[in-house]
């Protein structure tokens, strides 16, 4: 079994990553973890009441590499409360997220802590490169800007949850919740509300498995969860229409981009 290599500055960064029913895409998410090339982490996966064998898998990756930590919920909870629970069992200084169907590239946590030891930054992203089902990756990147401020993700939600590192003391205050929405787009627009920025790597360090059964694989489902989050962060009527109609016009332009074979 593999052992946590703790260099002397180095901080540790937690992985919080829920898991239900993906027994087809997990190891490949695991397996991302642990190839970075930044050691000092633990990955808290947290299975919400998979029927498949998620969990069998998970348990032949702690045999391997004593970072892994794995807490299996008695009843399903959804996304929200299963990152709120790995979060308030994280002992890292940072949180990065990664769903279980998706990917990182090697450098992504070393390059973020990197950015974050020059800048100061507390919140981080990166860019995107796609993947479908089938593990067939498309041609079309998704870039990110250098920064982003709190008005400029109003109009267009450039924070991709499984790219993220952040400074886990935002979380004290503000939790996941209400998975009918686009729960994490909620909390990166209240946490950029309190004068923070956003950091971005232009690099695609994510891997994103573009499914059709994810919360955001219906149009017309995804559209109305992005109106609830403006509700949500308390925007009024008129202005959440608007800005869920400029999410709209750049997600047809992403996505075109991306599926451009």
């Amino acid at each position: 079994m593999l052992e946590c290599i703790n260099k002397k500055n180095e901080t540790l960064v937690s992985v919080i990553m829920p898991a239900y029913n993906t027994e087809k895409y997990i190891e490949y998410a695991i397996s991302s973890v642990l190839s970075q090339s930044y050691p000092n982490f633990e990955l808290i996966v947290i299975d919400d009441g998979s029927k498949d064998n998620t969990v069998a898998i998970i348990k032949k990756f702690i045999d391997m590499d004593a970072r892994i930590k794995l807490v299996i919920n008695q009843t399903n909870l959804g996304v929200s409360a299963t990152r709120n629970k790995g979060i308030s069992i994280a002992k890292g200084e940072w949180i990065a997220f990664l769903d279980s169907d998706d990917i990182w590239k090697e450098s992504k946590l070393e390059k973020q802590i990197q950015q974050a030891e020059q800048t100061g930054a507390q919140f981080l992203f990166t860019g995107v490169s796609f993947i479908n089902e089938n593990n067939n990756l498309y041609k079309g990147l998704f870039e990110v800007p250098s920064k982003v401020t709190y008005n400029q993700l109003l109009r267009q939600n450039v924070i991709t949850c499984s790219s993220v590192l952040i400074k886990k003391h935002f979380f004290e205050t503000i939790k996941m919740e209400k998975d009918e929405m686009h729960e994490d787009y909620a909390v990166w627009l209240r946490i950029l509300n309190m004068n923070i920025l956003a950091y971005g790597i232009n690099e695609p360090l994510l891997i994103y498995r573009i499914s059709r059964n994810s919360k955001s694989g219906k149009k017309l489902n995804t559209i109305m969860m992005t109106y609830k989050v403006f509700r949500f962060v308390g925007i009024k009527p008129v202005k959440s229409f608007y800005f869920m109609v400029s999410h709209v016009l750049r997600s047809l332009m992403k996505y075109k981009n991306i599926k451009r074979n």
